[in-house]
């Protein structure tokens, strides 16, 4: 909110939440009755395609969303080089509230303003009126208006929400307090109100006039210019009639220029235009190629996590991922982007961050979970991580950190038989990638030279684990499939003389020839379960073995995946291996996949850490760094464990 909320800075609707599209609701109802009962011939066409016009103006808002947060993701043509935080997604997120505010009053114009009925397709005098009383009148009302709403009064109790996004978005365009919003949508009304008023009104001008003012304020507030400055020198008075990005970025970072709405005309007569305008213009039309100092290679999971990528819809990606239903109808379009991520043959930059001076990037392999288990995907899912590797070494990265299933281990069994009981058990890792990669042996073996440095982050992720485990703790119980994170759970443990206890025979056999010899007496196999009140477990193991667990069970995960629970009222659980991020790691906007907000997997972490030690080896294949080495390096780098109940 402003900083001082004024009178009707809340939308009336705001208590209402996700339910605020019932209140288009009737209006839905009363235009089907109409056409049912009359047919679409003698319906009023114009107040049948108001709705339908605002769903067009919704798709254009979110193609606006996902351009610009591609394009900032991937660092080019930044204006401000700034990233935003969950704090400026929080207040964004209803960006939805102009549509349905302006779609109402239209509905309401359209059945009770005189010369607002049956209003033809097309009409050219209208759109000759219609622009020039936006260009005269709206565009000058605006300018005035737009400066007196930055005097203390109005801008404490109103614009001041809107200036709290110094690095904007498209949708910041629309985030207003109520009364503000109002005021503008009347402004806009202006030039349609008179062509209505004057029977010059038609269904395409006006739908054309406000996908012009969607498509300005869209652009206008986008952190990156396109707009080409030789424009500008073929049509010098262009310069006058359309802003571009960067004229209105100085606006948000300067606040007391270039006030003007789409036409800097106006700060021109009026000597408000920032003298910096132009040149910024240029700079930032410079596409400078920003170098990465470390890279993180995960990929997409189930298909709707397509949606809660930060640049699909954000106020899901703000969020950690759960299934919908609001997203399980949208299946078409989900199996559609799945086919069209099977044919792209290339990674993509999922996100970017900051660490002082290390700049961070995420990027995803176009692949779901389920490729991963396709022995025809292998190679080619193989052929993709060489490549993204390959393009950050040439990118001059220091780090590639291997996420989710991007670092398959090979493992020759998987067999899990009988169960025991202590007091910690482990969870593991999919099955899916275990025969990728061996934990990226294979790129090594493939690139001996390379200048990047591989990461799998076993040893952080092991030391998460090993931390989590309660003190006092004297035996733990390690279930599920056998990965890396395991054994280099399992030594740690027991070199710290508490009793690992294994319930499957093969995985016992091959996990004792990896423990030294002095404390493998610590590892041993049971057979039947016991009192245990604390469990690590991992990937493989069945409901009916959890179900054995006593009441009161903590089951702390190793795997990159979180595993199923059950009986939520008799156990606890533990995320997958992950940390708090410090302040200092800035443009954090988005959850990765389950993990709650600023909270990043120890994998991602590893690689981050990595990179800020200055680390000159490989931790993959059969290598484990020294975990207390990486853990202390975590923690003095403001890395902290997450808090548990």
């Amino acid at each position: 909110m402003a900083t001082n909320p004024g009178l009707l800075s809340e939308f009336p609707w705001e208590r209402l939440g996700s339910y605020k599209y019932m209140l288009l609701a009737p209006w839905v109802v009363h235009g089907l009755h109409l056409v049912a009962t009359r047919g679409w011939r003698d319906a009023d066409l114009g107040y049948i395609l108001i709705l339908p016009n605002m769903i067009l103006r919704a798709l254009h808002s979110q193609a606006w969303i996902t351009v610009s947060r591609l394009q900032n993701a991937r660092g080019k043509r930044q204006i401000v080089h700034r990233g935003i935080e969950f704090q400026q997604v929080d207040r964004e997120r209803n960006w939805d509230d102009n549509l349905i505010l302006s779609t109402i009053l239209m509905l309401l114009a359209a059945l009770y303003m005189p010369g607002g009925q049956n209003l033809p397709l097309w009409r050219t005098d209208g759109l000759v009126l219609l622009a020039l009383i936006h260009a005269g009148p709206v565009e000058f009302l605006y300018y005035w208006f737009h400066r007196a709403l930055h005097h203390h009064f109005l801008y404490t109790r109103y614009h001041s929400h809107h200036h709290d996004s110094i690095v904007t978005e498209p949708i910041t365009s629309v985030i207003h307090p109520f009364a503000e919003l109002l005021a503008y949508t009347f402004l806009f009304s202006i030039p349609m109100t008179t062509c209505q008023l004057t029977g010059t009104g038609s269904i395409i001008v006006f739908a054309v006039y406000l996908i012009y003012i969607d498509f300005m304020n869209n652009m206008g507030h986008c952190n990156f210019e396109f707009v080409p400055n030789w424009l500008f020198k073929w049509i010098p008075p262009l310069k006058y009639l359309m802003y571009t990005p960067s004229f209105h970025s100085l606006h948000h970072t300067q606040f007391r220029t270039n006030y003007s709405l789409f036409m800097p005309f106006y700060d021109y007569i009026y000597n408000t235009m920032d003298k910096a305008s132009d040149t910024l213009h240029e700079n930032s039309l410079k596409d400078i190629t920003k170098e990465v100092d470390v890279v993180h290679l995960t990929h997409l999971t189930s298909l709707q996590s397509i949606y809660h990528i930060n640049y699909g819809f954000s106020q899901y990606a703000s969020k950690p991922y759960s299934s919908m239903w609001q997203l399980r109808i949208m299946w078409p379009v989900s199996y559609l982007s799945m086919l069209l991520t099977c044919v792209y043959g290339s990674w993509f930059t999922l996100e970017r961050n900051f660490m002082g001076k290390l700049t961070i990037q995420s990027w995803a392999i176009p692949r779901y979970n389920f490729h991963y288990g396709l022995n025809l995907e292998k190679e080619a899912i193989n052929s993709l991580v060489v490549k993204a590797i390959c393009e950050a070494d040439k990118k001059g990265a220091k780090v590639v950190s291997l996420g989710l299933l991007n670092q398959g281990e090979i493992q020759s069994y998987n067999s899990r038989t009988d169960m025991v009981a202590h007091n910690v058990i482990v969870l593991s890792s999919p099955k899916q990638g275990q025969n990728l990669n061996g934990s990226g042996q294979l790129y090594l073996q493939k690139y001996p030279k390379l200048g990047v440095k591989l990461v799998d982050g076993t040893s952080l992720a092991a030391a998460v684990i090993a931390n989590s485990i309660p003190q006092g703790t004297y035996q733990v119980v390690l279930a599920g499939d056998i990965s890396k994170v395991a054994r280099a759970v399992a030594q740690a443990l027991c070199r710290k003389n508490i009793k690992v206890t294994m319930t499957n025979t093969q995985d016992y056999h091959f996990l004792k020839a990896k423990i030294p010899e002095d404390a493998a007496g610590n590892l041993s196999l049971l057979s039947k379960t016991g009192t245990a009140k604390v469990w690590l477990i991992g990937e493989g193991l069945d409901a009916d073995e959890q179900l054995t667990a006593p009441k009161g069970t903590r089951f702390i995960p190793y795997s990159q995946f979180p595993p199923r629970k059950l009986r939520e009222e008799c156990y606890t659980y533990s995320m997958t291996p992950a940390m708090c991020v410090p302040k200092t790691l800035q443009n954090v906007h988005s959850c990765e996949n389950w993990l709650p907000r600023r909270v990043m997997s120890a994998w991602r972490i590893a690689g981050i850490v990595h990179a800020l030690e200055g680390w000159n080896e490989h931790e993959c294949g059969d290598t484990v760094l020294d975990m207390d080495k990486v853990w202390s390096a975590a923690i003095s780098h403001g890395f902290r464990p997450v808090a548990t109940d």
